[in-house]
């Protein structure tokens, strides 16, 4: 009985070594660093709206499409669905600035494209 019990925990043993040596391949998709909530918090308070924009009450949802680059950078800053007046315009120019956590494939870093829709509400 005791062989057993010595035979088992070697082979256990065995088993979870062999799984803290094994290689773990991660992926992931862009996102931004400190979480969507302080992503929207962001754009929220620092958006800038043009008078036209204001005085029509301009409301809807921007959706913007643009490539995260390795370097945590975006590029190809491209406006899916937009809401006039220069918002669009603004919002690019907002998201141009910020760093994102590039996507992870296979983990290593990559170039990935992801996509986000902001809420507009200009009064």
């Amino acid at each position: 009985m005791k062989k057993i019990f010595i035979f088992f925990f070697v082979c256990i043993s065995a088993f979870a070594f062999a799984q803290q040596n094994s290689k773990v391949i991660t992926n992931a998709e862009p996102t931004f660093p400190k979480g969507d909530d302080a992503l929207y918090t962001y754009v929220y308070f620092n958006l800038t709206y043009s008078e036209e924009a204001k005085q029509k009450y301009v409301e809807g949802e921007v959706t913007l499409s643009f490539d995260v680059q390795t370097d945590s950078t975006t590029t190809n800053i491209i406006v899916l669905k937009g809401v006039g007046f220069g918002v669009d315009d603004e919002l690019k120019k907002l998201i141009s600035k910020l760093k994102f956590s590039p996507g992870i494939q296979n983990g290593v870093p990559i170039k990935m494209n992801t996509m986000y829709s902001f809420p507009i509400k200009a009064h």
